[in-house]
């Protein structure tokens, strides 16, 4: 954990906009590890960034200064992952969900934002969903990046959708495993096992670190006690599926909740969820966008793009 703090402090000291960066005391003796941006700008809806699966505020680094020139930003490690407490969590699929999902409102209400834009991206948006619908008078404006978890899994294995050279590895090692026990299971070499399989991260982050900053800190966010990530695999069909996929559900989320849905043109993931969200909330706003030039973490692949995109969301809710 020391580690992570340092690597963290390295990335954060690239913020040029004044933040606040402090554990959030839940009543359950849990902590949330929060980094607020721009705090002095709480006249307007705040904007919340929830991340994805073995994530951490960080990885935002891209994108914080930018979205944060005229409203506050809240990013925070989900409980189970980065420096936030590692509990141990029900082991079934909609226990860990409600888990997180309590989580999640009981840092809302401990921070004292009455209503938010929220945005997730993978897991984060998949849990971001999950709380609108159950806190839909909290969100203004739901924005679901690349969101895990929302198709049904075809019976016809012709369908699927061909995952990523690296989860395919990942699987093949681990099999019944947690996701990223190879990490631990490596080590000190974990950060350069990062690096092998996902030198695109070096790459993303290129105009900020020209050296292992982003590796260190995704190892050092997923080397300890795989809280979250247990609870992720109690989430998971297999890894790109969810147990309780989202698609079932999104009809639930009250209808003047406006939904924008934002992929990587290059993504590993089904961009056909936008229209089929479309199909199952008639009458309310949904919107899908694509951003050339991006994968799965399009916030990284084509920050600048992204940032505009998610201001003007941002700018027509207040």
């Amino acid at each position: 954990m020391s580690q992570l703090k340092n690597v963290e402090a390295r990335i954060l000291q690239c913020l040029q906009n004044k933040f606040l960066a402090r554990y959030v005391s839940l009543p359950n003796h849990n902590k949330i590890w929060t980094v607020t941006v721009s705090p002095e700008l709480e006249d307007r809806t705040p904007l919340v960034m929830v991340h994805g699966f073995g994530g951490g505020v960080g990885l935002w680094i891209l994108n914080m200064d930018s979205l944060s020139t005229r409203r506050t930003v809240h990013t925070f490690d989900l409980l189970g992952f980065g420096r936030s407490s590692r509990p141990i969590f029900p082991r079934d699929a909609q226990g860990a969900e409600d888990e997180f999902v309590t989580s999640i409102e009981t840092w809302r209400e401990t921070m004292g934002i009455p209503n938010m834009i929220l945005l997730g991206h993978s897991l984060g948006g998949f849990l971001a969903t999950s709380y609108s619908i159950k806190y839909p008078e909290r969100v203004k404006h739901l924005i679901l990046v690349d969101p895990w978890g929302f198709p049904l899994r075809p019976t016809d294995p012709s369908e699927i959708r061909t995952p990523p050279t690296w989860v395919k590895a990942i699987v093949s090692v681990l099999g019944r495993s947690n996701p990223l026990a190879v990490l631990r299971v490596a080590g000190p070499w974990g950060p350069g096992l990062i690096q092998r399989f996902r030198p695109d991260f070096k790459r993303k982050f290129a105009d900020f670190f020209d050296d292992d900053t982003i590796s260190e800190y995704i190892y050092h966010c997923n080397a300890q006690n795989p809280s979250g990530e247990t609870a992720f695999k109690a989430m998971m069909e297999s890894f790109g599926w969810a147990r309780r996929p989202m698609l079932e559900r999104i009809h639930l989320i009250r209808k003047d909740v406006p939904i924008t849905m934002i992929y990587g043109a290059n993504t590993w993931v089904d961009i056909s969820t936008g229209e089929k969200v479309k199909l199952r909330r008639p009458g309310s706003y949904v919107r899908d966008v694509a951003i050339e030039g991006a994968s799965h973490h399009v916030y990284a692949d084509q920050p600048q793009i992204f940032n505009s995109v998610v201001e003007e969301i941002c700018e027509s809710v207040d």
